[in-house]
């Protein structure tokens, strides 16, 4: 009788013992899944190559043509492709952000900024596809700000128009992403300053 009593106890105290253990297995394949490299590859390409694109055509294009209707007009699609292929399809899938302009029936402009909740299971992006956008987000508008300058101070002026354009198509998909990620924020002057900051030391 006072062994079964004694095994009973022993029991119980295993019991509680392993009540408190966790196995962390899921934990590890998102980890591992976080850390892969480029799970969208295409997506990674073209979110670099219209903007990489048109800056290359800007500095190098009047080397192939000596027409400036030509040079503008292929970097203006450049740009274009950028701005929709950013806005639509890579903010989306890299980094889970979304953002987008509709009108209601009163005629009211609406800005809407989303960002997908991360799944326990699923991870919308890994490190390095972020690592990427934000990158390409961030530095691409400062080139075209030299640009301007650089224009500005040359007296190339017939360039300054497609600059401007540059900045700000590629400054509104920045200025977007920035809410999405901040979460629509109507004041976001002092933390998108931080967020912009954290972003460049930290990459």
């Amino acid at each position: 009788m006072g062994d079964r009593v004694y095994f009973n106890r022993f029991a119980q105290v295993i019991v509680d013992d392993t009540e408190d253990v966790s196995l962390d297995i899921g934990n590890e394949e998102e980890l591992a899944l976080r850390k892969a490299k480029i799970r969208h590859p295409l997506a990674t390409f073209f979110h670099l190559f219209f903007r990489v694109g048109a800056i290359v055509a800007y500095l190098f294009c009047d080397w192939f043509s000596k027409s400036f209707v030509t040079c503008f007009l292929i970097i203006l699609l450049f740009l274009s492709f950028d701005f929709w292929s950013v806005k639509n399809v890579t903010g989306r899938l890299l980094v889970g952000l979304r953002w987008w302009n509709q009108i209601d029936e009163d005629g009211k402009s609406h800005w809407i900024f989303e960002a997908k909740k991360s799944s326990p299971t699923k991870y919308t992006a890994t490190e390095a596809e972020a690592r990427i956008f934000w990158l390409g987000l961030i530095i691409c508008p400062i080139i075209w700000t030299v640009f301007f300058f650089s224009t500005l101070f040359s007296l190339k002026l017939k360039w300054l128009a497609l600059v401007i354009a540059g900045i700000s198509l590629q400054s509104a998909n920045l200025y977007g992403y920035i809410h999405c990620k901040t979460g629509g924020q109507q004041n976001v002057g002092k933390t998108t300053s931080r967020f912009l900051s954290q972003q460049l030391f930290q990459r």
